[in-house]
């Protein structure tokens, strides 16, 4: 099933959702693919300092990782494809008018944002308005 390229179509049919847990990012040193996957991350990176792991605050605590900042994650639960432009560039600019900061990743079906925890809500609301972009 292909996505939705339409940047109108996609802000029409956005539905942000808000995802329960807290997240934060942790990175660790010397780390490969694989290493800490009973931390149960729900993403990864891999760069030269390190390897990035997006997990549950919960997880990161009881595994003795080191993260700064408290994030939540939007899931704008609209099937865009990975080839379409200017959604990343809507959601971020909108959030960035109201001084929020976003982390995107960019999932097969669905892209998610990640903002402070403290402005979650803020967030959610300015978004579940894009649909009148």
């Amino acid at each position: 099933m292909a996505g939705e390229t339409d940047l109108k179509a996609i802000l029409k049919s956005l539905s942000p959702l808000l995802l329960e847990p807290t997240y934060v990012f942790c990175t660790v040193p010397n780390a490969r693919y694989g290493d800490y996957a009973e931390t149960a991350p729900i993403a990864s990176f891999l760069e030269n300092e390190g390897l990035t792991l997006v997990l549950t605050q919960a997880s990161a605590d009881s595994h003795g990782l080191a993260y700064e900042g408290l994030f939540s994650c939007i899931s704008l639960q609209v099937h865009s494809s990975l080839e379409s432009v200017g959604l990343t560039a809507m959601v971020s600019g909108q959030l960035a008018a109201h001084n929020i900061s976003a982390n995107m990743i960019a999932g097969y079906y669905h892209d998610h944002l990640f903002v402070q925890t403290v402005q979650a809500q803020e967030a959610l609301a300015l978004l579940s308005n894009l649909h009148n972009a």
